[in-house]
């Protein structure tokens, strides 16, 4: 395997640029990190952070949607973007040749024109977009339990916004939250793959030059869980679906790892204590865990989709579950094999520059940090009994938020 190197820059402007290099890699992938998402939107801006995400690739000053589409196409590019509660994300993966090309193309875009045409057919999409997800029961399901979980606090806020907000919208609030948020400051420009580093820093400090400086700054309002049981109804629900959200770690904590295989032990989708006490005696169909980690804040999730005649017996499981692993802790056979899998997802996540940009770009905005596969790898499979087990000190499971969607008709 090739050596990896990594490099790390901070421009006049507050642009943080990283790369991981690995000379033998076949492609290159670049993106750019805004520390930006749903829970930095104010009042009335519920929605413009996803939606700003589609506005980006409607064009630029010099560039027109169609432009857009054509250049990535002419490179043969895989790109895209997403936003969630804390992260905007472009990003994408071109043959070497192709770097100074796309980094050209994606640096313009982060400077979007937001014209008043593009913006009044985008909103149509957006609402088209909350439409169908609202056809869905498992996306109603997280919504509308991370709202009940958080409360007052910012990561309540949904990350599509509501019909309401999007259609209230004004591009001159897209305007502002754009030149508020996409500040240097609160941006990283990730690599990972093959490439030249001192002629990518040099491109780059040249083709932001012009950028204004600035910080954007993020609340951190205190947060307390408040264990609850809630019940509400979907028609478009033929199943019954059910949640519980507890306090996790943060992206920046040394436990996140620890927290990761902890999820694994409770919900790995063929080899856990729920799919075991759930899934293989037919009570669900599915049954699932996974460790969702914020800035400052963590989330357990734990989550089962089945028959509606098993709701209860389904929620008495997981109950049942959860307070066994706070009172008894986890054993050694099944913190061992939670080790390997997460360990090997880690190390199929490193198997090409794209896959290896998103943890690179993610990890590093929060941490300000670099983590080597190997260091990864490493640090999981040494994770012993007693480091999952001061996570469960805390009782985690014992303050969790349980909430479940049901069929109609079940009423």
């Amino acid at each position: 395997m090739a050596a990896l190197e990594f490099k790390e820059a901070t421009l006049p402007n507050g642009l943080r640029v990283i790369a991981e290099i690995n000379q033998e890699a076949k492609s290159l992938a670049m993106g750019y990190f805004i520390k930006t998402g749903s829970r930095d939107e104010l009042v009335g801006e519920e929605g413009i952070s996803h939606f700003l995400e589609h506005m980006v690739f409607k064009g630029t000053k010099k560039r027109s949607a169609w432009d857009v589409n054509r250049e990535f196409g002419e490179m043969g590019a895989k790109y895209n973007a997403f936003t969630n509660e804390e992260l905007t994300v472009f990003y994408g993966a071109v043959l070497p040749e192709f770097a100074p090309r796309l980094l050209e193309l994606l640096t313009d875009l982060m400077r979007p024109a937001i014209r008043e045409e593009d913006f009044e057919t985008e909103r149509k999409v957006i609402l088209e977009e909350i439409a169908l997800y609202h056809d869905r029961p498992n996306f109603i399901l997280y919504e509308k339990a991370q709202a009940a979980y958080f409360g007052s606090h910012p990561l309540a806020k949904p990350v599509l916004g509501s019909v309401e907000s999007v259609q209230n919208l004004t591009r001159q609030q897209m305007v502002d939250y754009h030149a508020r948020r996409y500040v240097p400051g609160n941006m990283t420009l990730a690599f990972a793959g093959n490439l030249d580093w001192q002629e990518i820093l040099s491109l780059v400090e040249a083709m932001t030059a012009k950028w204004p400086a600035g910080r954007a700054i993020r609340n951190h309002p205190p947060f307390e869980p408040k264990p609850a049981r809630l019940r509400d109804v979907s028609e478009k629900a033929a199943q019954t679906y059910t949640t519980f959200l507890a306090p996790g770690v943060s992206a920046s904590s040394e436990e996140r790892y620890a927290a990761r295989v902890l999820s694994e032990i409770i919900g790995d989708s063929d080899n856990s204590r729920l799919y075991w006490q759930i899934v293989d005696k037919g009570l669900a169909e599915t049954a699932t865990a996974f460790h969702h980690e914020f800035d400052e804040l963590g989330l357990f999730y734990v989550y089962a989709q089945g028959d509606p005649k098993n709701d209860e017996l389904v929620s008495q499981a997981i109950h049942e579950q959860l307070e066994k692993l706070e009172r008894e802790g986890v054993a050694s056979e099944e913190l061992n094999r939670a080790k390997l899998k997460t360990a090997t997802s880690l190390v199929f996540a490193g198997e090409t520059p794209l896959s290896r940009l998103f943890y690179l770009g993610m990890t590093y905005t929060y941490t300000s940090r670099y983590e080597p596969l190997t260091a990864l790898r490493r640090w999981v499979l040494h994770l012993q009994s007693y480091h999952l087990n001061e996570l469960l000190e805390a009782k985690p499971f014992s303050k969790a938020l349980e909430y479940h969607l049901v069929p109609a008709d079940e009423e």
